[in-house]
């Protein structure tokens, strides 16, 4: 295809990041994302890149991506099998914001893919911190993060997560749907929270089935992350959510850092962000499905 508006400008930039002159030649699109356009691009010496654009509005959500996934690199030590793509540039120009990552070639995962997988993010979770959140904020899809840091988690699930996807709802204008279930819901957090104190783990953040991938050599990628420091059951109640994780993956999980007997009740408020964040973006079946997980929860704490 056409070489993209922004070519010459991001060649500059790898030119100059890598210290060497870049020319890119082939530039082919790939599919999956629904927020930026996103290539695989080759350059006269055979290098291949991973490149996403997008308007320079946006180039706030590339810094965020290029620092969730710095983050996550430097979390993961020789003996965790996780990968995630060595980020080499994030810039803009008058008009496009990029973000060039290194090529990892894909291959459809496997049982032990998936069991590394799981080895790896039960690894991941076991760097922590002091508090709750991030030193600053990003997103989650399109919609804004933020990730303040908070001494006690139900405060900044109930502030930080559940509240600003309430203040989007009002201002979509379809909080009054549900907004009964919602108060509600607030009252009944200490009753979900009961008894559990959770570390803060370092999180993906956004893990669903198509933010994972195998290499060539069956080793697990993870990318695209909306990291911050949490409960690491959120982690794995959003790999619940739309599927694409087999047993192996909770199997070998489970095998390194146990989950809690408890954990089956709240990752229904785990995945209630997300859904609640679809709703604001997508609208549609998510608010049905919204009010639904959130009178299933009180039913559960009646």
């Amino acid at each position: 295809m056409a070489k993209h508006p922004a070519a010459t400008d991001i060649e500059q930039d790898l030119t100059q990041t890598l210290g060497r002159y870049t020319r890119l030649e082939s530039w082919q699109m790939v599919s999956g994302g629904s927020i930026h356009q996103s290539y695989h691009v080759q350059s006269s010496t055979g290098q291949h890149f991973f490149i996403k654009t997008n308007h320079c509005s946006k180039a706030h959500t590339f810094t965020a991506e290029a620092q969730g996934l710095t983050i996550l690199r430097h979390a993961l030590d020789k003996d965790n099998p996780l990968r995630t793509p060595q980020v080499i540039s994030q810039n803009t120009n008058a008009t496009h914001a990029w973000l060039i990552l290194e090529y990892i070639p894909f291959r459809r995962g496997d049982a032990a893919s998936q069991t590394k997988l799981g080895e790896g993010l039960a690894l991941l979770h076991q760097h922590t911190a002091p508090q709750f959140g991030l030193d600053s904020d990003n997103v989650i899809g399109a919609s804004p993060q933020t990730n303040a840091w908070t001494d006690d988690w139900q405060t900044f699930w109930q502030e930080q997560r559940l509240g600003t996807q309430f203040e989007l709802a009002k201002q979509h204008g379809f909080y009054d749907s549900f907004a009964k279930e919602a108060e509600q819901l607030f009252m009944r957090l200490p009753t979900l929270f009961k008894e559990h104190q959770p570390k803060p783990s370092l999180l993906h953040g956004d893990l669903w089935g198509g933010n994972a991938a195998a290499d060539n050599q069956g080793n697990p990628i993870i990318f695209d992350p909306a990291v911050y420091y949490g409960d690491r059951e959120c982690d794995l109640a959003m790999t619940e959510l739309f599927g694409g994780f087999s047993a192996d993956f909770y199997a070998a999980y489970n095998h390194v850092y146990p989950l809690s007997d408890s954990y089956a009740q709240r990752k229904i408020l785990y995945n209630l962000y997300h859904i609640l964040n679809h709703a604001n973006l997508f609208g549609g079946t998510y608010i049905i499905q919204s009010k639904s997980m959130m009178q299933q929860l009180l039913h559960h704490t009646s």
